[in-house]
């Protein structure tokens, strides 16, 4: 069992809360459980999507500074990728996943976002990576999802200042896709995933890897790893099933299993 994590699914969505008031401070024990959750959400056949959502308060303001604050290299050294694939958790869901985001999402909290496919922020947010301040940066995922979303010459700002910024910088320089009222972040973000939730589940996580993996090589790489993927979505009985129903009755009108 999970203390500050949890995973609950209705009707097809999953929401992976966290929940550490007052800030949601993402401890060792909470990077931890946010692998254990995401390896059920990505394995449990009734859920589709993921939300992903810190209360109505706050996404998570960072790291437990109080934790690491007597950490040295020797201390570190053996945690870091730990930590890395904790913050970045999110990422591994073979599934359409969005982060809702109101109040703060800094350093870690920050990361954890990233990893997610959409973000959709409230009028409230502030986002940033507040670690130069501290004398560290961010080390679990942001120096690369950002890099690889808004730009180096953009996330080398955020990190190097560790300024926060407004929902409305986070959606000009592409940090967030959707910025609406605060109290309608859950709401809007559990629309979103829905529209998933009756869709081809194998197609989604095939063109999720596709783009996903393909962002990490060179062009021709990328363009064999969509191959192989689109070649292999042809042995499911989806493609079977949505091509005949195009074929029979036009477009969107087919029935989905997720097999």
């Amino acid at each position: 069992m999970t203390e500050f994590v949890s995973l609950s699914v209705d009707d097809g969505v999953g929401t992976i809360r966290i929940d550490r008031p007052p800030m949601n401070a993402l401890n060792r024990q909470i990077q931890g459980e946010l692998l254990e959750v995401a390896d059920e959400a990505s394995t449990r056949a009734d859920l589709r999507a993921v939300v992903v959502y810190g209360g109505e308060k706050t996404f998570a303001a960072g790291a437990d500074v109080k934790e690491m604050a007597s950490m040295s290299y020797a201390d570190m050294a053996p945690q870091a990728r730990r930590l890395s694939a904790g913050l970045g958790a999110i990422s591994t869901i073979p599934k359409p996943t969005v982060a809702a985001v109101t109040g703060y999402a800094l350093g870690g909290g920050l990361e954890v976002v990233l990893g997610a496919d959409r973000r959709i922020a409230g009028e409230n947010a502030k986002l940033g990576f507040p670690e130069i301040l501290l004398g560290i940066f961010p080390g679990g995922g942001g120096t690369q999802r950002a890099a690889r979303l808004i730009g180096a010459p953009r996330t080398k700002d955020l990190i190097y200042t560790g300024r926060m910024v407004g929902a409305e910088e986070a959606l000009a320089i592409g940090l967030v896709d959707e910025v609406v009222p605060a109290d309608e972040v859950y709401a809007k973000a559990l629309a979103w995933a829905a529209q998933f939730k009756d869709g081809p589940a194998l197609a989604y996580a095939a063109a999720k890897k596709a783009v996903d993996n393909g962002l990490d090589t060179d062009l021709r790489t990328g363009l064999d790893i969509e191959s192989e993927l689109f070649a292999g979505v042809f042995a499911s009985e989806d493609a079977k099933a949505g091509m005949a129903s195009f074929v029979e009755n036009g477009p969107g009108k087919a029935t989905f299993t997720g097999r």
